[in-house]
């Protein structure tokens, strides 16, 4: 047993330090393919749907069915990351949706694209939520939100990095293929690559790291072993099933629901709606649309440095929440690329991203073991089911020719009963809020 002094304060920050130098660097390579890989439809789509006929409700259809597929096949996948074998199953999953995303480039029909989209969603569960729970055995629960803030850079920085690159494939026509293709094509070969490289360089568990030496190894370990023993697990399936469904996990689901309804709603539809209000090339659209999401990786590395400075999370995620709610409300009002519209791009990607870190730290305060990675298992399923939501609202509501207003004031009060979600979420006594 380690006591609090400033020789155990330099052990842990060392570990801390090396962990995180060690592991969320890849992991963030991993969700930034995985996250250009799930979003890119989004500026395929400046292409795609003229080449296919498809029409709003077709695309919207199609972009959001991808979650119907994460949800129905999550859940055991974070149980199997819990009980078997991180890198195993991370890279299962990488070389599974790297095939299914460049088999995007060989769709024909409407019905090829919502089986391939349906399908790329069935590969890809169990990632996100996966990688949460390993990160919770590698860090302290002082320092989660923190590994979860640069972890989640991957999202920004895949939109930043992939919204120009996919701008400069839809211009290319190689071997007589248009650039849409190529652009999925060229953007699955990654995920298989580095599935392959997953097996060989993460390491499952603490105990079985060679890169800590002794000290720091038991050090970790201690210290997560006595966090485990400070928080309810629940044994046995029907007590398990109790301890996910009660309350304060509900509500959470309910709150990540209502936020990616938001995020996927605008994201997949935002370069669509900027090109049809401008008129501007694909590529000019593709670096305008990059602005929401350097405002989100500014906010997201904000919102998880303070989040853990101050032991904070509720009001960490409730304002960025709100942010997000309330840019959609000025996008109404200025739908064109003008100072306003520019900033209402800036609210929403601020929003949208920076809840993230506090968000994700919470599901870890009333659950440990099996029941505390069933629990975040489904809070990501379920809430995701948003990311099918979203996208289909708006080519709905667009496609009664309403234009564009009444699906953002829709996803503007999704983020605003997000936010109210995460005000209802009472925190146990033993955590400082």
């Amino acid at each position: 047993m380690y006591a609090r002094g400033p020789i155990v304060d330099d052990l842990a920050a060392r570990v801390r330090a090396r962990v995180l130098v060690r592991i969320v660097p890849y992991l963030l390579l991993l969700y930034f393919v995985a996250y250009l890989d799930r979003v890119n439809i989004s500026y395929a789509a400046l292409e795609m749907r003229r080449d296919l006929s498809l029409t709003d409700h077709q695309y919207g259809f199609g972009a959001g069915i991808f979650f119907v597929g994460y949800f129905l096949f999550e859940i055991p996948g974070t149980l199997l990351v819990e009980t078997w074998s991180a890198r195993g199953w991370i890279a299962r999953i990488l070389v599974g949706w790297g095939l299914v995303a460049c088999a995007m480039a060989f769709v024909r029909t409407a019905t090829q694209f919502y089986w391939l989209r349906f399908l790329l969603g069935a590969a890809e569960a169990g990632f996100f939520p996966g990688v949460l729970v390993y990160l919770s055995h590698w860090f302290r629960a002082e320092d989660r939100a923190r590994a979860f803030a640069l972890f989640m850079l991957a999202v920004p920085l895949s939109n930043v990095i992939g919204a120009p690159v996919s701008g400069l494939l839809l211009g290319a026509h190689w071997a007589g293929l248009p650039g849409w293709r190529w652009l999925f094509l060229l953007e699955g070969l990654p995920a298989i690559l580095l599935g392959v490289v997953t097996l060989f360089y993460l390491t499952d568990r603490p105990r079985d790291a060679r890169w800590l030496s002794a000290t720091e190894k038991t050090f970790l370990l201690e210290a997560l072993a006595r966090e485990a023993a400070e928080t309810p697990v629940a044994p046995g399936w029907r007590s398990l099933a109790r301890a996910v469904l009660r309350p304060q996990i509900l509500l959470l689901v309910l709150a990540y629901f209502g936020i990616v309804t938001t995020s996927y709603g605008f994201s997949l539809w935002m370069p669509t709606m900027v090109k049809s209000l401008t008129h501007l090339s694909n590529l000019t659209v593709s670096l305008i649309a990059t602005l929401p999401y350097i405002a989100g990786g500014i906010c997201t590395a904000i919102a998880g440095w303070s989040s853990d400075r101050s032991g904070e999370r509720r009001y960490h995620a409730i304002v960025p929440m709100l942010m997000a709610a309330g840019g959609l409300l000025v996008a109404i009002v200025a739908p064109t690329v003008s100072g306003w519209g520019l900033l209402s791009l800036a609210l929403i990607g601020a929003g949208i991203y920076g809840f993230m870190p506090p968000f994700w730290a919470m599901p870890r305060w009333f659950l440990s073991g099996a029941a505390g990675a069933t629990a975040v298992g489904l809070i990501n399923s379920t809430g995701c089911l948003g990311g099918f939501v979203g996208p289909f609202l708006m080519g709905h509501l667009k496609s009664g020719g309403a234009g564009y207003g009444p699906g953002l004031a829709a996803l503007g009060g999704t983020a605003t009963f997000a936010a109210l979600m995460i005000f209802l979420v009472r925190p146990p006594r033993r955590i400082a809020v």
